[in-house]
């Protein structure tokens, strides 16, 4: 509660108590009276999500008056018995939502400024996404009719689509400084993999201060920092795990002339089906220098399955594990978000480059021994 003044007409100084803080209120489809719906928002402290508020549906409509907040807050609703949220800004403006139950995604949500770019944003995003999908599947139909003319072309035109979106996606944070939204942009961009750490280090420094400290912006600044340590002239960085006989190695042990730093898992079927092809230029490559680290990510507890695949896929290198899935700490360092990811290193362990597969790797492998 705060205490505001208001000149009267008469220039009577009357005060009174007004009640500070935020709405929300919508519409859902499809809905029972009595159902909840949960108001939770991402933590500051944790980066975990805190249920602040419970409201009922009736007839079809909800609402409740929240506390003030002090800064912008990435929140969310969810729908009892609704798989999915649906995303929205907290900035003590009034929120309306118009929510389709049995289609979460496609909820429409208005009110404040934030909102506004974050629904433009996913606009932009649902857009992009159907029209790659769209091109996907031509180019699935022409590599069924054997067309690699075609094929080719839908793969220059799907390269194409991605770098349009992320110029997009740069635009808007340039454009909106000020908003959480372009922290949360930030990251995304980041997590592409498509734009340097310099150029997403200068789209971070353009953030207004409020936003850079915020959790989001804390987050795009440590992926930002983390992809600085593996792009392409860096140091790869150092590391120690266990084989599957239980001893400990180090990259530094593992290096040949080239070497192949290879993150995978025996559930990746991305990772095993290309396993013949990098067997293929090991086999071809090694004595000339060629030497490869995997790096599995296999499950706690599943040590069996990881020793399995390297025998069914006969993978005679170095292997180290941590048997901790995406919690490894190498994954971790490597700032890895998917898989198979893989760099390249020379001799004096510096990356010269990254996620080669099929002919691109032999071709590099052999520029650098050949």
């Amino acid at each position: 509660m705060r205490k505001i003044l208001f000149i009267g007409v008469l220039s009577l100084l009357v005060s009174c108590q007004e009640e500070s803080g935020y709405s929300i209120s919508g519409t859902i489809e499809n809905a029972t009276d009595g159902q909840k719906i949960y108001v939770a928002e991402l933590n500051e402290n944790n980066n975990q999500t805190t249920t602040i508020d419970t409201m009922e549906i009736k007839d079809g409509k909800f609402s409740a008056d929240l506390p003030e907040k002090e800064k912008p807050t990435l929140s969310f609703l969810t729908i009892e018995g609704a798989r999915g949220n649906v995303l929205f800004v907290a900035d003590n403006n009034p929120i309306e939502f118009k929510i389709y139950k049995d289609s979460l995604f496609s909820s429409e949500v208005s009110g404040g400024e934030d909102n506004e770019i974050l629904y433009s944003y996913i606009k932009d995003a649902r857009k992009a996404n159907q029209i790659q999908s769209e091109n996907r599947t031509a180019m699935i139909a022409a590599f069924r009719q054997n067309d690699s003319m075609e094929v080719n072309r839908l793969q220059l035109k799907q390269e194409e689509l991605s770098e349009q979106h992320m110029n997009r996606l740069q635009e808007i944070v340039k454009e909106n400084p000020n908003s959480l939204v372009s922290a949360m942009i930030l990251q995304e961009i980041a997590n592409s993999k498509m734009v340097p750490s310099s150029e997403l280090k200068e789209l971070y420094n353009s953030l207004s201060t409020e936003v850079q400290n915020s959790n989001l912006g804390k987050m795009a600044d440590t992926t930002i920092s983390q992809m600085s340590k593996v792009e392409i002239g860096s140091k790869a960085p150092e590391f120690t795990a266990p084989t599957p006989d239980g001893e400990e190695l180090a990259l530094k042990d593992a290096l040949g002339k080239v070497t192949l730093v290879d993150f995978w898992a025996s559930w990746c079927k991305p990772c095993r089906d290309e396993n013949p092809n990098i067997v293929r230029v090991y086999e071809k490559y090694h004595d000339k220098g060629l030497n490869i680290l995997g790096v599995s990510l296999d499950r706690p507890g599943q040590k069996d399955k990881w020793e399995q695949a390297i025998s069914e896929d006969n993978l005679q290198w170095n292997h180290v594990s941590n048997l901790m899935f995406w919690q490894d700490p190498v994954a971790a360092e490597y700032g890895i978000r998917a898989i198979p990811a893989a760099f390249l290193l020379d001799e004096n362990g510096v990356i010269i480059a990254k996620d080669l597969r099929g002919k691109d790797l032999e071709n590099k492998v052999a520029e650098l021994l050949d």
